[in-house]
């Protein structure tokens, strides 16, 4: 029943050099920051990071950011971070700027099995370059491909021994598109439960996405 939980060593061991991680959180709310704590812990760089945004500079997701981990980001938007619009701008980091709701659809995309979505959205603009435009019955439409990762970082409010996870509130804009996008899936929860206390319909995410679930020294399972 417990083979799904992991102390944070086994979980730093898991990141290389190289990866796409995919991370959940709005806002800098909902963001797995413990996990977040063993990807710097693991010295891994030249990442590829898949976020809606790229939080504060010194906080949260921003801090892969800060420590020089990153070498390209793919979110919605960067403004609030301007330590990352900085280094974009010095060309440190390779930016790829998605709309918002293009970027929830490439990662449900990635992990229904989907060859991508169809959209007006950036037509006519900078987001429209490299992409294919398809006509559907005399309408153009911009086809945004899937997105998937390595790893992906869940923030959730409550998981089970199985896996199965519930969120709160803005925690379930993007965690729930991570944990299925994610060929490994990583979890942080702010409270563990019996494998009986959730009920079928409150469960968001079920366990056969999740890979590990994060747990401190001494916990009890």
């Amino acid at each position: 029943m417990a083979e799904k939980f992991a102390l944070p060593d086994d979980i730093t061991a898991l990141f290389k050099d190289g990866q796409t991680l995919m991370c959940g959180g709005f806002a800098n709310h909902g963001v797995p920051n413990r996990l977040i704590d063993c990807v710097i812990a693991s010295g891994a760089r030249h990442l590829t990071l898949i976020s809606n945004d790229s939080g504060d500079a010194d906080l949260t997701i921003g801090r892969l950011i800060h420590h020089g981990l990153v070498d390209k980001l793919i979110a919605s938007h960067i403004g609030r971070n301007t330590e990352t619009v900085a280094l974009v701008a010095a060309g440190k980091i390779e930016l790829e700027l998605v709309p918002q709701g293009s970027l929830a659809e490439r990662m449900r995309c990635g992990g229904s099995g989907l060859g991508g979505v169809l959209t007006k959205t950036g037509i006519g603009t900078l987001v429209e370059e490299g992409k294919r435009r398809i006509e559907i019955n005399g309408e153009v439409w911009l086809l945004e491909v899937p997105l998937q990762a390595d790893i992906g970082l869940v923030r959730a409010r409550t998981a089970d021994p199985l896996g199965n996870l519930t969120y709160r509130g803005t925690m379930r804009n993007f965690n729930p598109l991570v944990a299925k996008a994610s060929r490994l899936t990583l979890v942080e929860a702010d409270m563990l439960v019996d494998v009986d206390e959730l009920g079928v319909d409150a469960v968001v995410t079920p366990g056969v996405y999740v890979d590990k679930i994060l747990t401190l020294p001494g916990a009890t399972l």
